[in-house]
């Protein structure tokens, strides 16, 4: 998934715990690791908001994208095996 979210790293950062995030953000601790390994189909704002304003951070800190690396078949092949 190109969303790698790093719901870990701010608070380690603030030196707080997860669970600490989550009780002050008013987040169960179960959906804050549904968000960090990334099994969330989708994540309302009011939810992506409360760990910022706890964390005194802006979304960006805790998503961001990254480019998918597709292998293909002729991405497993050498130069020397194309004609």
């Amino acid at each position: 998934m190109p969303i790698v979210v790093g719901i870990d790293v701010m608070p380690a950062r603030r030196k707080m715990s997860v669970g600490e995030l989550a009780d002050r953000a008013g987040i169960t601790p179960a959906n804050l690791a549904v968000l960090e390994n990334a099994r969330a189909k989708a994540v309302r704002f009011a939810t992506l908001a409360a760990p910022c304003e706890v964390l005194d951070c802006r979304p960006g800190d805790l998503l961001r994208w990254e480019a998918e690396v597709e292998e293909t078949a002729n991405s497993r092949t050498s130069p020397a095996d194309t004609p």
